[in-house]
């Protein structure tokens, strides 16, 4: 059985530009590194996005690690201390694109995995998804996976998701939630006119206004249960008018509210239609709201799994996780239909930035602690009997 060095792969994965929603050979070395461990792989292309769906036995319980190969665009390149995908090592500090978010985590649970085989422990099944279209609008990715899966009746019992959970120090949070995600387009579409005529036009600007601000001023909740309040935001406002004396015809904005399971995505839709109704009520104009609801809040509740993935923290990082919903949104939400799965991976503070970059110590630690996770798993979860 080959035995894996999660920072060669790592920073051979690093070396493959995948930027959303290119590949450029990023899934080729995981399934040829999950291939090698016997796992049955199955590329998994919906669009343009390649995904992976590898599974190394047939019996329950299944463990699944989740995670991505696709990574943000690396911005100002020339702010880079070296080349952005050359994955060097500086004072025992792995730098580049994907370092932290998330290429080191695939890495780490595949090295973790040739242990675990080799030492006999994996008393069901192990599987992997994969996907290309994290970072992306993830339509393509593991979205549609999920539903395949599904149609085909295939059992995932538990799942980790290697995104970084850990806040300032490895393993000092582990995410077991997370909050919902709306966008609205709100577009009011009036009448033109010039300035010294009112009468003859209908601003839609102060009707936008009206309607924002009664959105931003309404208390949406006092938060829930281990998560946040809830929180909207206003991420734009455009007001397409080049001079100073027309009345233009037409202003629109966008929002974004991250909610906790007080709501629903679709509650809030609706919430943000009806007061738009309301603020239309004798404009000469209409209002014209879109909302996409790119995800619904969800939580693991504390449980024989959480405790097994603490134990595992607890064991090599020896510290006690926090159990947290913080944070934007990832693909454990798509996953929740198919079974409970937490969050569990590197320090976050770099991702997405210029250097992103992770300590080698730090990726031994991530590959020991999901050894003993997979060690703890089996023990807990594998029917005795079979």
């Amino acid at each position: 059985m080959p035995l894996i060095d999660a920072v060669e792969l790592t920073r051979d994965l690093i070396r493959r530009p995948s930027v959303t929603p290119a590949d450029a050979g990023a899934m080729d070395i995981v399934q040829e590194t999950l291939a090698g461990l016997g796992f049955v792989c199955r590329r998994m292309r919906f669009g343009e996005i390649e995904n992976l769906y590898a599974r190394y036995g047939t019996a329950g319980p299944n463990l699944c690690f989740a995670g991505h190969t696709d990574v943000v665009p690396v911005g100002d390149a020339q702010a880079w201390s070296q080349g952005a995908f050359d994955a060097e090592v500086v004072d025992g500090v792995l730098v580049g694109r994907g370092a932290v978010d998330m290429k080191s985590a695939i890495a780490a649970f595949a090295a973790a995995a040739a242990k675990a085989i080799e030492a006999g422990e994996v008393a069901g099944s192990l599987s992997f998804l994969i996907t290309g279209d994290e970072e992306g609008i993830a339509t393509h990715g593991t979205k549609m996976v999920v539903e395949a899966l599904q149609v085909e009746d295939e059992t995932i019992d538990h799942c980790v998701v290697g995104e970084p959970s850990s806040a300032a120090l490895f393993g000092d949070m582990i995410k077991v939630g997370r909050r919902g995600s709306i966008n609205v387009d709100i577009v009011v579409q009036g009448v033109q006119g010039h300035v010294a005529y009112p009468h003859r036009a209908a601003n839609p600007v102060p009707v936008l206004l009206r309607l924002l601000t009664r959105l931003q001023d309404h208390v949406l909740d006092e938060g829930y249960p281990q998560f946040q309040p809830s929180n909207l935001e206003i991420t734009r406002i455009d007001v397409p008018n080049g001079a100073t004396n027309v009345i233009p015809g037409t202003a629109s904005a966008r929002l974004n509210i991250r909610f906790n399971p007080s709501h629903t995505g679709q509650a809030l839709a609706d919430w943000i239609a009806s007061e738009a109704e309301d603020v239309a009520r004798g404009f000469k104009g209409t209002i014209a709201v879109t909302p996409q609801i790119s995800g619904e809040a969800f939580l693991t509740a504390p449980g024989p799994f959480t405790e097994v993935v603490a134990a595992a923290v607890r064991e090599i990082a020896e510290r006690e996780p926090e159990l947290s919903t913080s944070g934007g949104t990832s693909d454990a939400r798509f996953i929740r239909a198919l079974c409970p799965v937490v969050e569990l991976g590197l320090v976050g503070t770099t991702m997405h930035q210029v250097n992103e970059r992770a300590p080698l110590a730090e990726i031994r630690q991530l590959q020991a602690t999901y050894e003993r996770l997979i060690a703890l798993y089996f023990k807990a979860f594998a029917d005795p009997v079979a």
